[in-house]
């Protein structure tokens, strides 16, 4: 018999496997760390092989960094060019397809866009003088660089430093022509960027010659005209083969400010630049200063143009009209008739230019931007900035700004559209949080309950906010839909802060928004082409014709709602600069946080109107609301529009048209300004606006210094650490 002990301390076969396992284990793990260490040691001497000291392994370090920062850059690169490589995904030849020659509404021909008014001059057949002209003064090493010129900046910068002012560009011509076909004229790090790699894009996928060929053909030349060949017809009216010497160094002195050199504005500023180009052909050892000295003594004379003036923001945005309209057809050389009226459009840059003139530098407001419409929807004028010449990019249908304020009869409509709210409904303007958002007012106080009416006209902005959470289905979306359908194309937010108008709009949205409530509801109305047809008289388009009919987007309640509330808005509210004695005027102000930008849009029963003031790099304005120079330079444009025409009433807004006795009143079709029997107060001639621009930047007189601002100011500011979007309103 086994004793006690032995049996309980015996192993059974389970066990002995377990045992045998772990020990394997064990013996694996050592053996493989055993080898592991080996290894390691093994490379460890290996290495030491290559083990530097002193000079060679500070070398080494640098280039290791080198690499590693070498392979993040390229990430980074990467990442940057990709945004300007989509560019080229579009067809940036397409403007060689069309020649389009456009027409006023009174059928007199104000410019063409296009096959750059004319057929292209090849390189080849351009005079030598021509093209040493232009390489001498725009890229002496056009025919080295790769697209960027490094030593060409560098000797730029250098310039600039040693002048202590900007007095060369270090831009190559592939970068400006990078600029012209694919980009706009903002002075953005982004642009910048966007541009250097479609320079070398352009570079690896055209030859010299045809990057040479384009540039000379797009470029804008001053006077309306694209491209050399133009402005050798248009400023001298002769071929480009027949240019003399002094007339090629006038031309090539338009590329770099063809406002400020046109020498049909400013003859002596044009040969002033002729004669640096002349000097720059002789320092780039193109010509000698005895080949020159002639054209020195006899600079040339343009031909006199007096008064020729083209409506280019129009004509570039009624060209991209045309493609859209004439792409369906299969035509390409047209005759477009617009809606234009030049002489509104002279007013509303007029307009524009003598508030910035008086009051600019005092606000820090440096540009402005206008959409005039018939409440038949066509367009009368576009301001798309102060000088065509410095910035071809259109302010008034490209830029997208918050709205502010102005935003907010869109919420109201869809509360009146969607609901039983009535402009004499009572809403509480108190505390109001949505989430760890909470706006206030301007005040920073509260009235307590008020009507939808005053809650406009004083632009109140806890109502609109307590309008889009409580009242209205679907909030945001229903807003963002009842706009679209009203014609605004903007890409809309619909975020919460969307009720105090965060939203970038265009001004030609905010023109085509309010034009829905001067119309009666109705929408797809604006036009900017009457009729196209082909060089011969055929008639392919006709917009009475062929346009889609208009749609009623609001009904009659909505806009009788509406307009009985902005109508009030000149009268007691944040709009009273916008007041017009002889008709009835609605509309709303806007202005958005830290005064970047300041709207007002308004409408009477003939003309819809819509003007933004701002800076183009977004910087804060000196306190400038949209009551104030906004609202001063509609009512000056409309003082002019209306003189000499029918006055009719805003539709449902409860206002009558007062009689304007002693007036001789006329349709406002009766004729072009000065025929027939329209009458209207002159306006300054372009040319005296020029001369003024001139003036002003030499003699400033800084006029009195603005006062408190008006309480549009949309106000969000937030109680918790929830901010509105970068970029949001006040």
């Amino acid at each position: 018999m086994k004793n006690p002990f032995e049996r309980r301390h015996s192993k059974s076969p389970k066990a002995s496997k377990l045992l045998e396992i772990d020990a394997w284990i064990d013996s694996t793990l050592y053996e493989a760390q055993f080898a592991a260490s080996e290894w390691w040691e093994n490379i460890t001497i290996f290495f030491r092989r290559f083990r530097v000291t002193g000079w060679r392994k500070a070398a080494i370090e640098l280039l290791s960094e080198g690499f590693t920062l070498g392979t993040a850059g390229s990430v980074v690169m990467l990442a940057l060019a990709m945004p300007a490589f989509e560019e080229t995904a579009k067809d940036w030849r397409a403007q060689d397809d069309y020649a389009i020659t456009f027409l006023d509404r009174y059928g007199n021909e104000i410019g063409k866009r296009g096959i750059l008014q004319r057929e292209s001059v090849s390189v080849d057949a351009m005079p030598d003088i021509v093209i040493k002209a232009v390489l001498a003064t725009e890229d002496r090493r056009f025919f080295e660089h790769f697209g960027i010129d490094f030593m060409g900046l560098a000797r730029a910068m250098f310039e600039n430093a040693r002048a202590n002012a900007v007095v060369q560009g270090g831009s190559t011509i592939t970068q400006q022509l990078a600029k012209n076909l694919f980009l706009s004229n903002e002075r953005t790090l982004e642009r910048k960027i966007k541009e250097a790699f479609l320079a070398t894009w352009l570079e690896a996928n055209l030859t010299k010659k045809e990057i040479l060929q384009l540039y000379l053909d797009r470029a804008y030349m001053g006077g309306g005209t694209f491209g050399i060949a133009a402005a050798a017809e248009f400023y001298f009216g002769k071929e480009v083969s027949e240019l003399t010497l002094a007339e090629a160094a006038m031309l090539a002195g338009l590329f770099k400010a063809p406002a400020r050199y046109a020498p049909h504005v400013n003859l002596p500023a044009a040969r002033a630049r002729a004669n640096e180009v002349l000097t720059n052909m002789v320092q780039g050892g193109l010509m000698t200063e005895g080949q020159v000295v002639a054209a020195r003594r006899r600079p040339a004379t343009p031909v006199d143009r007096e008064g020729d003036k083209a409506p280019d923001y129009f004509l570039d945005w009624a060209f991209d009209q045309v493609k859209e309209i004439a792409g369906r057809m299969g035509v390409r050389t047209l005759v477009a008739r617009t809606t234009i009226d030049l002489g509104i459009q002279h007013a509303a840059e007029e307009s524009c230019e003598f508030h910035l003139r008086q009051f600019g530098t005092s606000y820090r407001v440096s540009e402005c931007a206008m959409v005039v419409l018939s409440t038949d929807g066509s367009v009368r004028a576009i301001v798309g900035g102060r000088d065509y010449g410095q910035s071809q990019f259109n302010r008034a249908t490209r830029a997208l700004r918050q709205a502010g304020s102005s935003f907010k009869p869109y919420v109201y409509a869809t509360a009146f559209q969607t609901t039983d709210l009535s402009p004499e409904s009572v809403v509480p303007d108190a505390p109001i949080s949505w989430g760890s958002w909470s706006p206030q007012n301007y005040s920073r106080g509260y009235a307590g309950r008020v009507t939808l009416t005053t809650a406009l006209v004083k632009s109140i902005n806890t109502i609109p906010v307590r309008l889009l959470k409580n009242h209205i289905e679907g909030g945001a979306e229903t807003v963002k839909a009842l706009a679209e359908s009203m014609g605004v194309e903007s890409q809309l937010s619909t975020h919460k802060t969307m009720a105090l108008g965060v939203s970038g709009m265009t001004v030609m949205d905010q023109a085509t928004g309010y034009h829905t409530f001067a119309s009666g509801g109705y929408s797809g109305l604006r036009h900017g082409i009457t009729q196209l047809t082909t060089q011969s008289g055929e008639l392919l388009y006709d917009f009475a014709r062929d346009a889609p009919k208009p749609r009623r987007v609001l009904e009659q309640k909505t806009v009788e709602s509406i307009n009985s509330i902005l109508v009030q808005v000149p009268e007691w509210g944040t709009g009273r600069r916008a007041q017009l004695g002889f008709t009835p005027t609605a509309g709303k102000t806007g202005t958005t946080q830290a005064y970047r930008d300041a709207w007002f849009v308004g409408y009477t029963g003939n003309f819809v109107g819509a003007v933004w003031m701002g800076n183009d790099d977004y910087t804060s304005t000196n306190r400038l609301t949209g009551g104030s120079l906004p609202a001063m330079t509609w009512k000056r444009l409309m003082e002019y529009a209306h003189q000499g025409i029918e006055l009719k009433p805003i539709p449902f807004s409860g206002r009558e048209v007062p009689d304007r006795k002693g007036d001789e009143v006329v349709a406002e079709g009766a004729g072009a300004e000065g025929e027939g029997k329209a009458k209207r107060p002159l306006v300054l001639s372009a040319d005296t606006i020029h001369m003024l621009k001139l003036l002003h930047e030499h003699f400033t007189d800084a006029p009195p210094v603005p006062g408190p601002p008006e309480p549009d100011v949309v106000s969000a500011i937030t109680t918790s650490s929830t901010k509105p979007p970068e970029g949001g309103t006040r």
